[in-house]
């Protein structure tokens, strides 16, 4: 078998995961890609690998953008505030690009931590959201 068709069989076994995953997993899944962009944003910054920095954090950023188009502000109490932690993960994300600062990806990945494992536990619930 050779690389590339390695690579076909793992790329159509992720459309297939994505494609066959509940709204929550989904969720989870963004949350867990958003976290891996940002740590290695994070090395790339503290290893002065500015351009590997910028590709990540790109992505993180459509990640955020992804979290924040499946948001409903209407359906739930908490939803204006996690907004909020949205808007400022991205603001920091651009800042940390401007300013190569890695200590900002590293408060975002504080912030966004604890929401992702709230996300697992949620998604691991017997009739999931």
């Amino acid at each position: 078998m050779t690389a590339m068709t390695i690579e076909r069989q793992r790329s159509q076994y992720l459309r297939d995961a994505i494609m066959s995953a509940s709204p929550a997993r989904l969720l989870t899944m963004t949350y867990d890609r958003l976290l891996v962009d940002l740590n290695r944003a994070e090395a790339h910054q503290r290893a002065e690998e500015w351009s590997n920095a910028q590709a990540q954090l790109h992505h993180a950023q459509a990640c955020i953008a992804e979290l924040r188009s499946s948001l409903r502000l209407g359906e739930w109490d908490g939803a204006a505030e996690l907004m909020g932690i949205y808007d400022y993960t991205s603001r920091a994300l651009t800042n940390a690009v401007i300013m190569r600062n890695p200590a900002l990806i590293h408060e975002c990945i504080d912030l966004l931590t604890p929401l992702a494992e709230t996300w697992h536990r949620v998604a691991a619930m017997p009739g999931e959201v």
